[in-house]
């Protein structure tokens, strides 16, 4: 089983490129633009929570909720960078605070490891 500082790599790496996907004037297309701008921050926020779980599987889900409904707040802000030719929506931060939400209710469900103090992998 792969150790939390190998899933808080992987977060830290898709979190960087989310965060700079949201923050180019002009972001390259992809194939989910047909399905809309709220699926992409819903799609991007329910990997990076998962991840964010699995690599940091001591915190509370409260605290991983907080954190990371903060990080799609600070993307909005940022957003309203005249320069950056971006959008700053409300909508878009409830979108991502939503599915951090349901991301963790969902990790709830699955049978993700959970570290022990005590462990020694």
């Amino acid at each position: 089983m792969l150790k939390d500082h190998y899933f808080r790599a992987i977060f830290v790496l898709l979190a960087a490129f989310a965060v700079l996907m949201a923050l180019i004037p002009k972001p390259p297309q992809v194939p989910l633009d047909n399905l809309g701008d709220k699926f992409q921050h819903i799609m991007a926020f329910a990997v990076l929570t998962l991840f964010a779980r699995l690599g940091f599987s001591q915190a509370r889900e409260l605290t991983i909720l907080e954190r990371m409904s903060f990080l799609g707040a600070a993307i909005e802000v940022l957003q309203s960078i005249p320069m950056l030719h971006r959008d700053c929506d409300w909508r878009d931060w409830m979108a991502d605070t939503l599915a951090v939400a349901v991301t963790l209710l969902i990790t709830r469900l699955l049978p993700l490891r959970k570290a022990s103090p005590a462990s020694t992998e």
